[in-house]
């Protein structure tokens, strides 16, 4: 028990260094763009989306009829898209970078 101790006590910061779970991993980076329409503003918001990605963004629909907010089920209200890999880890710290100058 007491041996158990004191090598716990010796090397916690080594472990952690070498423990693979404490690297910061991204799987995926989802950019969203909701306009609530269809229309204009819509494409206009897919195509910033296409150029800041080069990817081409897919539309998300409508579920169902609100009729306060003027929208009806099944009608494109948003655009997205989707990145893995090293180009997510890419885009991210542009825009964090951006972020810390602002």
């Amino acid at each position: 028990i007491y041996q158990r101790k004191e090598r716990r006590r010796a090397m916690p910061s080594e472990e952690k260094a070498n423990n693979p779970m404490r690297e910061i991993r991204v799987a995926k980076l989802v950019l969203n763009i909701s306009v609530g329409e269809s229309g204009d503003r819509l494409q206009k918001a897919a195509k910033v989306l296409e150029q800041l990605t080069g990817q081409v963004p897919v539309f998300g629909i409508a579920r169902y009829t609100v009729r306060s907010f003027s929208i009806r089920r099944n009608e494109k209200i948003s655009c997205y898209v989707t990145i893995r890999g090293e180009k997510a880890m890419q885009l991210l710290e542009a825009g964090l970078k951006v972020k810390e100058y602002e």
